[in-house]
């Protein structure tokens, strides 16, 4: 049976997953959820050297160390990046590509190529104002979940995300994708505006599955249970 690789995205951690990765294993898969450099455990590794490279490495080395092969491979957020760039550079270790509410960039571009340009200036400002290292989290209302437990639990363990993975760009040899199949979960209660674009690119995409979740942007975190039966059928 295929293995799932949960890729998380900005300011979380691989411990985001702990609800969906709990019953894809119950339900007998081999499941991974590596944290990239700089977040979450390896928050101590924060530096102003980190880049899309350096995530992208995170996830291909984290892959070839545990001898993955037949990958279900999901990025949510940001982690959509990382998984693009890993299936550029592994392809043959992948099964399929789940876009989770995610970004997607194209050969070359960078987050700040995509995002609004108000955003853009925004987050320039907020990684100026502290300190030129990491863009400090956002409240978890930014991610549309409510007030109560869960946003309790998202509150203490987001951490600032290293700046240097805004501003440099993602160095692909093939499109986007590079011949995978490749699904798209959209969250929309609410939508997340920052994704608008890229969103609207995967749902023109030829070949590609487009699904909707009616549930806030975390949706490993408020909806675990639906996000794991679509994560199973797609295997």
């Amino acid at each position: 049976m295929p293995s799932f690789v949960l890729q998380h995205g900005a300011w979380h951690g691989g411990w985001c997953w702990a609800r969906v990765a709990e019953r894809l294993r119950a339900a007998g898969r081999r499941v991974l959820t590596p944290t990239h450099t700089g977040l979450g455990d390896r928050k101590h590794l924060l530096s102003r050297e980190i880049t899309l490279d350096t995530f992208v490495a995170d996830l291909v080395n984290a892959i070839e160390a545990e001898e993955l092969e037949d990958i279900v491979l999901v990025g949510h957020s940001f982690g959509g990046i990382a998984i693009t760039g890993a299936a550029d550079r592994i392809p043959a270790r992948i099964r399929h590509l789940v876009y989770l509410d995610s970004m997607i960039l194209q050969p070359g571009q960078c987050v700040y190529d995509v995002v609004p340009p108000e955003v853009a200036a925004g987050r320039r400002k907020a990684i100026a104002e502290a300190g030129g290292l990491a863009l400090p989290p956002p409240p978890p209302a930014y991610f549309g979940v409510p007030d109560g437990p869960d946003a309790d639990w998202i509150a203490r363990r987001l951490t600032p995300h290293p700046a240097g993975t805004y501003d440099s760009p993602l160095r692909l040899a093939n499109p986007v994708g590079n011949g995978l199949p490749c699904t798209y979960i959209a969250c929309s209660a609410p939508a997340l505006s920052t994704i608008a674009g890229v969103s609207a690119w995967a749902r023109a995409q030829p070949g590609w599955t487009w699904l909707e979740m009616t549930t806030c942007h975390d949706a490993m975190v408020t909806a675990p249970e639906a996000l794991t039966r679509i994560l199973l059928e797609l295997a």
